[in-house]
């Protein structure tokens, strides 16, 4: 696929960037060379290759739920500066 200064003036117009005429003929060389390298990458026989979800490989480094006892409603509610009905009080919205 060939990359024009056009194409590289309406990606940047999307992505709301001012770039020069120079810049222009800059980046799209530079985009026309990385659309090369993953058009190789494409070529290359992947049949056998597992997906995954991350490059590294991670393991769930979370641990158990374990229940612990938790404050009560009274507790909880004399953080607030007003209760009422055995709720906070807050300002209407509307």
């Amino acid at each position: 696929m060939a990359l024009s200064e056009k194409d590289v003036q309406y990606v940047a117009k999307l992505s709301r960037l001012e770039v020069t005429d120079q810049e222009v003929a800059k980046y799209t060389q530079q985009l026309a060379n990385i659309l090369g390298y993953v058009e190789q990458l494409s070529k290359l026989d992947t049949s056998k290759v597992e997906p995954m979800a991350h490059v590294l490989d991670m393991k769930n480094v979370f641990r158990p739920d374990q229940p612990a006892p938790s404050l009560t409603q009274k507790e909880v509610l004399s953080n607030g500066p007003e209760i009422q009905s055995g709720h906070f009080k807050v300002p209407k919205i509307m």
